[in-house]
């Protein structure tokens, strides 16, 4: 008896079936369908007429495109770079990775074995461009490797549809007796360029076939990006807790980032599970910064929240927004400084409590004293710096400014007494006026200026009032008075 649900033999031709305009079409298959002809986008009767002992199961497209999902991160255990090639295929960039893991065969056979141990077969290809991987994942022999060099030997008895071409274009190939990428490869170039020059990507086999031979560039990176900083622990089995692992991990990613002279604002953490799952775990710092007794603690009180479940088998610990650094010495005789490390308070608070409940001050551009700055989240814009020429302002600024009762001598001067929370101050001394006007583009129509005093009272406290207005502004009665910040 047959098992519900099991996958068919690898020789059995089998394909996934979604509903079209016109009834069910094959939505995927597998290699044993594909090499007898089984088509996506075909309509199911035609292909059941081509292959009567073809195997055909609904396909769960939304389930399929969020276990592809989580694949993408997955895989991210042998590189640190992966994306989605469509809706069946996986691209791992493993430039500088297959030597941690024994070499290209050995690398490939780690992935076939982690792949089975999910249940799932996987056809995997090496070679030196996109386009080659792709073409010998799905039509050529199992676990092909393509040394540079070799691409065109490799590709050659490969079918027309290896090359990434859409139905209509191999249908017309076919016509015209190219049924291989050798022969294609043998036309004359001038006579292809003439037919496709207005086709798109997928229907023009002179761009496909350049790509594919490495002619022309398909990056899959930014040739711009910093370089990608990664340790990892692999373990030889499963575990609950990366606690142990952490210090290695840290101190191994900042020896490869000293190297280099790089620093990163941002670490992921990511454990890999033997049921095919991950966890992530992401801290920012405000600075750049590779010290590794630092980064440790950002993940304190976090590893806790790490369901292990059946246990993982591989730690990873990525450099996220790497920027270079400047070696700065503190002191002339090389001492480490000792006064408390503003940007690591502020990474420490963070972790522990989050982005939102820590926060600071930052510029903006305004004269108005309560609008020349802003509170933000402590992590945003971190490690800009912003350089500001302004008088001296208070070292305590008022929320919102207080209204006083004053007496002074002259209407235009300074006020010899105030009253302020129920006590009388005295103007011993003063400084000033400092004019601000209204910003025109933000305040209503009417709005008064202000002209700032700075004032010492009897008992040598130094405050900052401001008048509100002049006599016969004719934008409302008397002038009104404040005090809007305290000096130290």
């Amino acid at each position: 008896m047959e098992q519900t649900g099991a996958a068919p033999p690898d020789d059995l031709p089998a394909a996934m079936v979604a509903e079209g305009q016109h009834g069910p079409v094959i939505h995927d298959t597998n290699r044993a369908a594909r090499l007898a002809g089984v088509q996506r986008g075909a309509r199911v009767t035609d292909m059941k007429a081509l292959l009567p002992d073809l195997r055909v199961e609904y396909a769960d497209i939304v389930g399929d495109r969020h276990a592809m999902e989580q694949l993408m991160f997955w895989v991210r255990r042998w590189c640190p770079w992966s994306v989605q090639d469509g809706p069946d295929g996986l691209v791992l960039d493993t430039t500088g990775s297959d030597h941690l893991w024994g070499g290209e065969v050995a690398m490939l056979a780690d992935m076939e074995a982690a792949f089975s141990g999910l249940g799932l077969t996987a056809q995997i290809a090496l070679a030196p461009t996109w386009g080659a991987a792709w073409a010998l994942a799905r039509y050529g022999t199992v676990r092909s490797i393509c040394p540079e060099g070799e691409i065109a030997q490799k590709l050659s008895p490969l079918p027309a549809e290896a090359l990434r071409l859409n139905n209509g274009t191999v249908t017309l190939l076919r016509r015209l007796g190219l049924k291989t990428i050798g022969a294609l490869a043998d036309v004359p170039r001038l006579s292809l360029t003439r037919r496709f020059v207005k086709a798109k990507l997928n229907e023009n086999p002179v761009i496909r076939l350049d790509q594919a031979m490495g002619r022309t560039a398909e990056p899959v990176s930014s040739p711009d990006a910093a370089p990608s900083f990664r340790a990892h622990a692999r373990l030889p089995e499963p575990i609950m807790d990366p606690t142990p692992f952490m210090p290695d991990l840290c101190r191994e990613l900042c020896d490869q980032m000293e190297a280099q002279g790089y620093g990163c604002r941002r670490l992921l953490l990511t454990v890999y599970h033997t049921d095919g799952d991950t966890h992530r775990i992401d801290v920012a710092m405000s600075v750049h910064s590779r010290d590794p007794d630092h980064l440790l603690y950002l993940f304190r009180d976090k590893l806790d929240a790490i369901n292990p479940g059946y246990g993982f088998d591989l730690i990873t610990l990525d450099a996220g927004q790497t920027e270079q650094m400047q070696v700065v010495q503190a002191h002339l005789e090389g001492r480490a400084d000792e006064t408390v490390d503003l940007s690591r308070l502020i990474d420490r608070l963070t972790a522990r409590f989050g982005v939102r409940s820590v926060s600071k001050p930052a510029l903006r551009e305004s004269h108005v004293p309560e609008r020349a700055q802003n509170w933000v989240a402590a992590l945003h814009g971190a490690g800009d710096t912003t350089e500001a020429v302004a008088a001296e302002r208070p070292i305590r600024l008022l929320s919102h400014p207080e209204e006083v009762r004053v007496l002074y001598a002259v209407p235009k001067g300074p006020p010899v007494q105030f009253i302020w929370r129920r006590q009388t101050h005295k103007v011993t001394r003063y400084a000033g006026p400092e004019r601000i006007a209204p910003e025109w583009w933000h305040d209503m129509p009417g709005t008064r200026l202000r002209d700032y005093f700075k004032v010492e009272d009897h008992a040598g406290r130094r405050f900052w009032l401001y008048r509100q207005g002049l006599h016969g502004d004719g934008r409302g009665g008397d002038p009104r008075w404040f005090v809007h910040g305290m000096f130290a």
